[in-house]
């Protein structure tokens, strides 16, 4: 007898019947689309169910531009940078056309502090440096784009960069301490 084909519940099965929720019910969000509900922490990595995280960020929020920057500073000050990057991602989703990359840069900028503190080297330094990149090739694309909202995208590419070769380099990354200063 096959033991694995006459079980009644495989190891993920059963899994799923003691993860808090209903026996093999997906997770939906108001509008029935599938939704990872798990709590996650504040680098965005899933926590049992049944466990405190932290507070998600709603998705499809259009903020300000302004709102935007100091929502996702507050996010990175508190060391929440992958929350911060959907604050990014909101706005380059939602965004006028012309400044959506922008917006998807500092969404990598954000992504890359995220695995860097989570110990994913490679992966960190990556985007770090493809976010740095994006933020900088924006900048010169036109005049007065050098502080758009007040960031100042010299000093955040500047600082992405220098924590990509930091990581590279085996330094361990706290978030909330190597958070950059979007307005300088």
């Amino acid at each position: 007898m096959d033991s694995q084909a006459d079980s009644p519940m495989d190891s993920t099965t059963a899994d799923r019947a003691d993860s808090g929720r209903p026996g093999d019910a997906r997770d939906r969000d108001v509008e029935g689309r599938a939704r990872n509900a798990r709590p996650r922490d504040g680098l965005g990595r899933p926590l049992p169910y049944g466990t405190a995280g932290v507070p998600r960020q709603p998705e499809g929020v259009v903020r300000a531009p302004g709102e935007t920057v100091a929502e996702a500073q507050q996010l990175l000050d508190e060391g929440q940078p992958f929350h911060a990057h959907e604050v990014f991602e909101d706005a380059w989703k939602s965004g006028p056309e012309q400044e959506r990359e922008l917006w998807r840069g500092m969404a990598q900028l954000a992504v890359g502090l995220t695995h860097a503190a989570r110990g994913n080297v490679t992966g960190g330094a990556r985007l770090l440096r493809r976010g740095a990149g994006a933020v900088t090739d924006w900048a010169a694309s036109g005049s007065g784009r050098e502080r758009p909202y007040g960031m100042d995208l010299g000093g955040i590419a500047e600082w992405a960069r220098a924590l990509a070769g930091e990581v590279e380099g085996g330094a361990s990354v706290d978030a909330g301490a190597r958070a950059p200063r979007l307005r300088g």
